[in-house]
């Protein structure tokens, strides 16, 4: 036993979030496996108490020693009376062997541990380890701390169901279970080894948020040299020595029985308690119980069906089998199955070499699994049915190991596409097979696009003089430009040579596909001929597959809603995500998800829009597509339907991620989406900056169109939130003559809502008050853009001091945002609505300050500096700053220019 695992801790650092019911709780145990920050959160909720912490920490060598952790106890406080009597009154019972009839010394122990607790200074005792702690000291202390209920106790420990037995701290204990790490949480914890974001998705996926086994992950990925796409081997099946040992740990908190369930579980793919039953009979369910306690495994969709809360226990469990005894696992599941698709699966497993009828049989089963929609199984199973096609059979073999790299591209599975591409690329295939799956490998990518490059050199190099086949390649090329570059020039031209090669070599999809492209960065360069473009390639015949979110309907849709008509698009996108769910498109699912997002919130239909936007995101998650798309439109549709606070989450990794993987085009949509937030929910000056850099961004992709992506009317409201004014008009004039030019009048209604504020900002109330009336009235087909201009309206006529036509806005906003599920800005319109009803005096600002605070407002909106305002009133500057602050608040104010209009006052004044 080692004295320096036990200390009194009196720091005050921070700590993980934990539970508000564990607040003021005396008697808590933190619960969470190995690696979990048990300890940091141990320490974090005893901290919250203010009291030095005394902690113990048994070991597992401890465990079956009895009365180990009294001694502990005494050892940790020697200066005490009590704890060298405790500690004498433990050398005289492992002196002398306690007789079943003498009750003596135990009772003896009792009352000495009893007295020492009451004798300790104010502290929390915290058991760390608490799992380890011997039967015979919580036996004792439990009974001491019955005697002694003012001691605060936390014990950590791996496991205990509340409700099955009283825990020896109390039995009122309070469990706080530690939650795993967000992936936004979990990033920050992995960003010293600087791994993109798909590397950081997948290690959440693999460590399921335990902080420890990410780490241990992180760092034998960081070790590991990174080789071209299509030469990295497939991921291995084994997990780097100190993540082992902290699973094997874990694990080693259950049963061997339930380690053997959860083996049979972790070979299946989608175990339920049926099939667990099946196997291991009547007490499966205990056994799963038992797991779930562990938290190794829950419950998810579809009902009852088991998932490892991280794949990394999956992963080590079948790594601990030898092949033969994996073989005959499989074999038994495969009896036991009761699906016809996962039956074949399992026989397929269980053969060990080239079998043409398991081949055959997991070729059949992928059929399947793809037709009722299960595409990662089918992903799975095509690669199956061509790695056990003999090698002989060349032609099959290649025809089975393109279907598994379309599988893997569909559905972002790029180490199974890695992996069946190699089958194809090391065999003697011809170019279109090889620039097939070339392609494929680009098309799983997604948005991954900056680690390909070596792909097109290959594929362009098997392409040579087939324009067909070059065509298909100029597209993606095209598309890279386009986002990673940020040359949507190049990009058209790339599209445009693509259409010129696709038609004459007679490829209508391909021809399609490259229009449809064209058509994409003409309307972003504002270029005349982006409709007619359009139109030309509506009007050809679907000769042949074309990914949905490539199709020309799709880009009419979004086009549709780049022009205010979100019912068209709506119309349109409907059909498209059915046929992208039918194939197992996930980019293209998630792409047409996004969509119908923004027209059903274009529309104010905020429910329908979360719905779309949750489904896009999650599919996002479970793919490890890159989650940038969905993160801008959960940003945009969270912040308007339901919270702020969460969308501000979504928009900052979506910023991240794109910057990480030098993706311009969704970094300027995610910094626009974090700009809009930190602007409306009251954080000008930070929103200034993200909307400047989209400015910025813009131009360098040489973005003309200001209807593709509206930030120009945010980025003018906060230059004159802060006082610019100057700025926004030139912004606004500017985009103004642009929108007119082009066409795009749809872009005109929130230009003249934020001139309506530059004209309110330079004391024009009258003007300002007519322009957004007359904004209200031409969005009555947009609820929400409608009732935000309604919102500026109320806020112009108070400070135009028309407290009655203020009010009567912020009605008409109230309800349109209630009725439409616009919930955050529903509270800030009542917020809006209550202060006018609640502020009875018509006095304007000076009614909603006291007298110190009126008297500080006017001399900041004369000019004065808070020091010549402090020395003015004779007090410190920081309470001139404090003073201030409460303004702002009560006023609702974001700069001393507003502030020196709100406190002018004013020529008008209308009564209320």
């Amino acid at each position: 036993m080692r004295d320096s695992a036990i200390r009194v801790d009196s720091s005050h650092g921070t700590g993980p979030v934990l539970p508000e019911d564990a607040h003021g709780a005396r008697r808590v145990v933190v619960l969470g496996p190995p690696g979990s920050g048990k300890t940091t959160a141990a320490g974090a909720l005893g901290r919250r108490l203010g009291l030095p912490l005394l902690r113990l920490a048994p070991h597992a060598q401890d465990a079956h020693v009895p009365y180990a952790g009294l001694l502990e106890l005494a050892l940790a406080l020697p200066a005490l009376p009590a704890a060298r009597e405790l500690a004498a009154g433990l050398d005289a019972v492992t002196d002398r062997p306690e007789s079943p009839d003498d009750a003596g010394p135990a009772l003896r122990l009792r009352r000495q541990t009893t007295a020492l607790l009451r004798e300790l200074p104010p502290v929390t005792l915290v058991v760390d380890n608490a799992q380890w702690l011997d039967a015979a000291s919580a036996a004792v202390l439990g009974w001491a701390l019955r005697l002694t209920p003012d001691l605060p106790v936390i014990a950590a420990q791996h496991t205990w169901r509340p409700g099955t037995a009283g825990h020896w701290c109390g039995e009122d204990a309070c469990a706080v279970r530690v939650p795993p790490l967000t992936a936004p949480q979990l990033a920050t914890l992995l960003s010293p080894y600087r791994l993109g974001p798909r590397e950081v998705t997948r290690i959440h996926t693999h460590s399921g948020g335990n902080p420890t086994l990410a780490l241990a992950l992180a760092q034998a990925r960081s070790h590991t040299s990174a080789a071209p796409l299509h030469h990295v081997a497939e991921d291995d099946p084994v997990l780097p020595r100190p993540a082992r040992r902290l699973v094997g740990e874990w694990l080693a908190t259950v049963s061997g029985e339930v380690q053997e369930l959860l083996t049979f579980a972790a070979l299946d793919d989608r175990p339920d308690l049926g099939l667990l039953s099946d196997l291991a009979g009547p007490a499966a369910e205990a056994m799963v119980a038992e797991a779930e306690a562990a938290g190794l495994v829950d419950f998810g969709q579809p009902a009852h069906t088991l998932r490892f809360t991280a794949s990394a226990i999956s992963t080590e469990l079948v790594a601990r089998l030898p092949a033969h005894e994996r073989r005959l696992l499989h074999a038994r599941l495969a009896e036991t199955s009761r699906d016809s698709v996962r039956r074949d699966r399992h026989t397929a497993w269980a053969t060990d070499a080239a079998d043409p009828r398991s081949a055959g049989r997991a070729d059949r089963a992928a059929t399947r699994a793809r037709l009722r929609g299960e595409h990662a199984l089918a992903a799975e199973l095509s690669l199956l049915a061509a790695q056990r096609t003999p090698h002989d059979d060349s032609e099959l073999l290649t025809e089975r190991a393109l279907t598994a790299v379309r599988d893997a591209a569909h559905y972002g599975d790029l180490p199974r596409g890695r992996a069946a591409a190699r089958l194809v690329l090391g065999r003697d295939t011809t170019p279109a097979q090889r620039v097939d799956v070339l392609i494929s490998l680009i098309d799983a990518s997604g948005q991954h696009l900056h680690s390909v490059d070596e792909l097109f050199a290959d594929a362009l190099h098997e392409a040579a003089g087939r324009s067909d086949l070059t065509a298909r390649i100029l597209i993606r090329q095209a598309i890279w430009a386009n986002v990673n570059e940020g040359d949507p020039q190049g990009a058209c031209a790339l599209a445009g040579r693509a259409a010129t090669l696709a038609e004459a070599s007679g490829d209508t999809a391909t021809t399609v596909m490259a229009l449809t492209m064209q058509a994409r960065v003409q309307r972003v360069l504002g270029h005349p001929d982006a409709e007619t473009t359009l139109d030309r390639a509506l009007a050809l015949p679907r000769t042949a597959p074309v990914p949905p979110n490539a199709t020309p309907q799709h880009l009419a849709a979004r086009h549709a809603l780049f022009d205010d008509r979100p019912d068209e698009a709506r119309t349109a996108l409907l059909p498209l995500l059915a046929e992208a769910e039918r194939t197992g498109d996930a980019e293209a699912t998630v792409d047409i998800l996004r969509g119908l997002a923004e027209a059903e919130l274009r529309a104010g239909r905020c429910a329908r829009a979360l719905d779309h936007a949750h489904r896009a995101q999650a599919l996002t998650d479970t793919t490890a597509l890159s989650p940038a798309p969905a993160c801008y439109t959960s940003a945009l549709v969270e912040g308007t339907a339901r919270r702020t606070d969460l969308a501000l989450v979504h928009a900052r990794r979506g910023a991240d991620t794109a910057r990480q993987e030098d993706n311009k085009v969704f970094l300027s949509r995610n910094l626009f989406a974090l700009g809009h937030l930190l602007l409306v929910t009251g954080r000008p000056r930070e929103a200034l900056a993200a909307l400047e850099e989209v400015r910025d961004l813009e131009r360098l992709q040489q973005v003309h169109d200001p209807s593709v992506l509206r930030w120009h009317a945010d980025l003018a409201e906060a230059f004159v939130t802060m006082g610019h004014l100057e700025q926004a008009h030139q912004l606004l004039t500017g985009t103004r003559h642009t929108a007119t030019e082009f066409g795009r009048h749809t872009v005109l209604p929130s230009l003249d809502r934020v001139q309506a504020l530059l004209d309110a900002a330079r004391g024009d109330y009258d003007a300002a008050a007519r322009r957004l009336t007359d904004v209200a009235d031409h969005l009555r087909h947009l609820p929400v853009e409608r009732g935000r201009t309604l919102l500026a309206l109320s806020h112009t006529q108070r400070r135009g001091r028309r407290r009655a036509s203020a009010r009567a806005a912020a009605r008409s906003a109230v309800d349109l945002f209630t009725a439409h599920g616009a919930h955050p800005w529903a509270e800030a319109a009542t917020h809006a609505l209550h202060r006018l009803e609640h502020s009875p005096s018509d006095n304007g600002a000076r009614s909603l300050l006291t007298q110190a605070e009126q008297r500080c407002a006017e001399l900041a909106a004369a000019g004065a500096s808070n020091r010549d305002i402090a020395t003015t009133l004779t007090v410190s500057v920081k309470t001139v700053e404090a003073t201030l602050t409460r303004v702002y608040r009560k006023l609702g104010l974001h700069s001393r220019f507003q502030l020196a209009r709100s406190v002018t006052p004013s020529r008008d004044a209308e009564g209320g």
